[in-house]
């Protein structure tokens, strides 16, 4: 267990920074894969978003390019601040009322966009 994790801490936060870009990347292609743009814009028109459609697309391309920019390390900071704004606003329209849990205790909850904000905080503090 000496070499465990086998990887110096710049190694891990590279890692760490790919696999979270990796996550961004895939939920919004999935959302234009599945076409489900509309319904999520119906959903936030129903929020009181009026510019539903509008606002989706741009979420959906800054998940995309922001996803490619941070995997290869540029703009992080930037992007960092950006993903955890698109987080928090998750959490403030859709998860908190879920509770806490998202698997096992509870469905959709505020834990896995908690701990991408840590994840995020941490690659933004890696630029500092």
């Amino acid at each position: 267990m000496n070499r465990f994790p086998f990887v110096s801490l710049n190694q891990s936060l590279v890692i760490l920074r790919v696999a979270v870009a990796l996550i961004f990347f895939l939920h919004a292609a999935v959302r234009v894969a599945n076409g489900s743009i509309p319904a999520f814009a119906e959903f936030l028109n129903a929020k009181g978003l009026v510019i539903g459609l509008p606002l989706v697309w741009a979420i959906t391309v800054f998940e995309i390019v922001g996803a490619v920019l941070l995997a290869i390390g540029e703009f992080t900071t930037w992007l960092a601040a950006g993903f955890i704004f698109l987080l928090i606003v998750g959490i403030v329209l859709i998860h908190a009322s879920l509770g806490w849990f998202v698997g096992e205790h509870g469905t959709g909850g505020s834990e896995y966009s908690f701990i991408l904000i840590v994840a995020l905080i941490v690659i933004a503090a890696k630029k500092a």
